[in-house]
Parts: C-alpha cells; structure tokens; sequence
C-alpha cells in the first residue's frame, strides 16, 4: 500500500483503482464522491467491472454498506454477504449475490460531519477481512479524505463539503497549504469532467417540481419507481428528463407522454408538455 500511495502522490499513470485492489488483495476496489445538494454519490474510480456494477446497484437501491458507512461515518464491515441478515439490506443482497459479489467493506471518506465520499472494498471469495487489509483500506482512505479536502499536491482546487472544487488555492493562499499554513497530502487524483448520474440529478429536481417535495423525497420516489419496474435507476431518470415519464401526486403511479400511467391507467397529472422545469417558458415540468 505504501508503493501506492507513494505513486498516487507523484501522480503515477494507470489505473488506480487496480493498483489499490491489487495492494489490498481485494476482488475489486470503487471511490464514489458526494456532491450536490442532494449528496449523491458519483463514481470516481471502479476495478474490474463488477466493482461499477455494485456500486450502481447500491445507487439505484438507496441501500447497502456504502450508503450506511456515508450515513453513521464509520466503516462497515461485511465480508462475508451470506452471513448478513436479510432484512438488514433486502433489496441489496439478492441482486449482489447474483452478481458475485462474496462480501463488501466501506470506508467513509471525511472527518467529523464532513462527508466526501466513500472507499468500496470488494472482498474475495474467502470472504474474510485480514487485520492488515483493513488497516491498508483504513490508510487509504484517510490519505483520499486528505487529498480531496485539501487539494492536491500542484495546489490545483480544494473540495468543500459540497463535492464540488471551487478552483482556488488553499486557504492560506500557498500552493499546497492546507488552509492553516501547513502542509497536505497530495495525493494526485483526476477531477471528475462531467457528472456520471447528470440525467439522475436533473430528474431529481424535475421530480422535486412535479410534486412539490425536497430533492431527497424526489430521489426516493425515483428509486422506488425504478426498483419497482426493475429498471437501472439511470434509465429511468433519461424518461424523465426526456419528458416522456411524469411524476403525479394524485396517485402512487407515474404517468407517461401518452397520459397514461405507468400500469396502463389514466392518468389526469400529466402534461403533454412543452414547459418543464428547465423550460424557457418556466412551467411547471
């Protein structure tokens, strides 16, 4: 782990997130961020495939040990999924185990109330967590927290508790300060470019209109309509946005470009509209 750390601060190319599940000796490695009002998490990092998979299952569900580790602050240690209580994570644990996911530890990134992300750890087919696994998983991500809430080592951007770089030097106005004059971390990591969920957070604030709730009502009702049509949460919000799904609050259902709700029945909270809540006409979406 220490050759790790040592090649992300020198900003070392490849794949990191291989690097660190090969150093972990760990089935697979993800680093999700939290940004917007909403805190959803964006994938940073993910290795092999199943990794990304998982932690857009987690999304999707709204449920699960990275979405727990983000909520109390503290690890969550499950490596082996077969002994986890089913009612703990119903939704959840069906579907990973179809997907071969053994056993998960999440390590929350931040300090104190400050949440910036979460370090997924996909654990092998021993379904077991050594000591020093744990301690190299708990090394990383401190060093991740340090990097993502202090800037990086050029001094390029810092990351406030909103997720988001607002493009400035350290608070001290040295480059690499970590705001209190002294030195950071500097982990050298790759800034998002764009939103992997982009479609997920429009459709949360188009939901959050429609039906007249907050941005964390909207999203649950979203996941709840993509679980119950067993449609990828992503998918769902693109219908959304693209106005050819609507959410209604008369009813339970939600109603589509024809008018009709989501069972087939009539559906009389829909407009065939132009107007949205993006729209230059600022309708009501």
């Amino acid at each position: 782990m220490a050759d790790v750390l040592r090649s992300l601060r020198l900003g070392g190319r490849g794949d990191p997130a291989r690097a660190c599940a090969l150093a972990l000796g760990a089935e697979g490695v993800a680093l999700s961020l939290l940004v917007g009002n909403g805190r959803m998490a964006e994938p940073l990092w993910c290795h092999p495939e199943v990794s990304a998979r998982f932690e857009e299952l987690q999304f999707t569900l709204g449920e699960g040990p990275g979405p727990d580790a983000v909520r109390t602050g503290s690890p969550v240690m499950e490596p082996d999924l077969d002994r986890v209580r089913p009612d703990r994570w119903p939704a959840l644990l069906p579907p990973a185990r179809d997907l071969g996911v053994h056993g998960v530890c999440c390590f929350p990134l931040g300090i104190g109330a400050i949440r910036v992300g979460v370090l997924t750890v996909l654990c092998d087919g021993d379904r077991t967590m050594s000591v020093q696994q744990s301690a190299d998983a708990t090394a990383l991500a401190a060093a991740l927290t340090g990097a993502l809430l202090n800037g990086d080592g050029d001094g390029r951007g810092r990351w406030g508790e909103d997720g988001k770089g607002n493009g400035g030097r350290g608070g001290s106005g040295d480059r690499g300060g970590n705001g209190n004059g002294g030195p950071v971390l500097g982990l050298s990591l790759d800034r998002p470019t764009g939103l992997h969920r982009a479609a997920v957070h429009q459709a949360t604030g188009m939901i959050s209109v429609q039906l007249g709730v907050t941005m964390e009502e909207a999203l649950l009702r979203l996941r709840a309509h993509a679980y119950s049509s067993e449609r990828p949460l992503g998918e769902v919000a693109d219908d959304v946005v693209a106005r050819r799904l609507r959410f209604n609050d008369n009813d339970d259902t939600t109603n589509n470009a024809s008018g009709n709700g989501s069972d087939g029945s009539s559906g009389d909270g829909f407009d065939d509209d132009t107007n949205g809540p993006y729209s230059p006409g600022d309708g009501k979406g």
